[in-house]
């Protein structure tokens, strides 16, 4: 079985909880583990910091698109703001572009770490598209 969502929220800090909150209820469907759902949760939580924080002007909006299918898990968080200009180097661990800010630089490494699958778009003066899969262990979905 197929299910879709879409979420449009402005780009602003206090929207993270809530799109990270909203990709978890729409996983439940798949039964998810504990530990299947914070990996989702943290990831989808890293990819909407980044869109708020080096993408999008605070004007912006962040998309998410959210699909089940089986038990694979698609989530795709996109802004149409700055664009990365070198993707290798943003998703080197400890990099960071709001070094003022006091963040990390792990964003990207966490994604990949808790995610199956992880793709990146980006073109300068466009936006960025960020693409992640998890395979869910067991659902109780059928076709």
């Amino acid at each position: 079985m197929k299910n879709e969502m879409k979420l449009s929220m402005d780009a602003i800090s206090e929207n993270e909880a809530l799109g990270r909150i909203c990709i978890a209820t729409f996983l439940t469907r798949l039964h998810p583990t504990l530990e299947e759902l914070e990996d989702v949760k943290t990831a989808v939580s890293e990819a909407i910091t980044n869109a708020i924080i080096h993408g999008v002007p605070a004007d912006g909006k962040v998309y998410i698109t959210c699909r089940c299918e089986k038990d694979i898990f698609h989530v795709e968080i996109e802004d149409h703001g700055v664009g990365i200009a070198d993707i290798p180097k943003a998703m080197e661990p400890l990099y960071t572009t709001k070094p003022e800010q006091e963040r990390s630089g792990m964003g990207f490494a966490f994604m990949e770490a808790f995610m199956d699958e992880l793709k990146v778009w980006s073109q300068p003066g466009k936006g960025t598209t960020v693409i992640m899969e998890k395979a869910i262990g067991f659902s109780y979905l059928e076709d």
